[in-house]
């Protein structure tokens, strides 16, 4: 009896260390590159640039930039009972919008992104 605990236990070791290793440990880090406030979304970063005259977002996966000259995303920004929408256009290797934005501490950020041949993405931020 005791050679088949000690059979499964060395069949299923490796097993749980595998689920353990995939903790959330992707080969890279989800920091901001760019100044901004990063979300993950489904293995991807979503890094959001929200400055008074201009919104960034800069997408990676796995660590490596995404193509996004035919991406595009919507914005909905949250301030108290005031929202603002915009939408964010290809911009070399960001999406970006000009304009005003409401964008203080504590405002919340709503970005449906559109990627061709995926499906579209919500990443929800704080700014800070």
């Amino acid at each position: 009896m005791k050679k088949i605990y000690l059979i499964a236990a060395l069949f299923l070791a490796p097993t749980s260390a595998a689920f353990a290793a995939d903790g959330h440990n992707h080969g890279h880090e989800h920091r901001p590159l760019h100044g901004g406030i990063v979300a993950e979304v489904t293995d991807m970063d979503y890094e959001l640039v929200a400055k008074p005259d201009v919104l960034q977002m800069y997408l990676r996966d796995h660590g490596k930039a995404v193509d996004v000259s035919k991406a595009s995303a919507k914005v909905t920004l949250l301030e108290g009972t005031a929202k603002q929408e915009t939408e964010l256009k290809p911009a070399g290797d960001k999406l970006e919008a000009k304009g005003n934005f409401k964008v203080a501490a504590g405002t919340k950020a709503v970005v449906l992104v559109s990627l061709p041949g995926k499906p579209a993405a919500t990443a929800r931020f704080v700014l800070k």
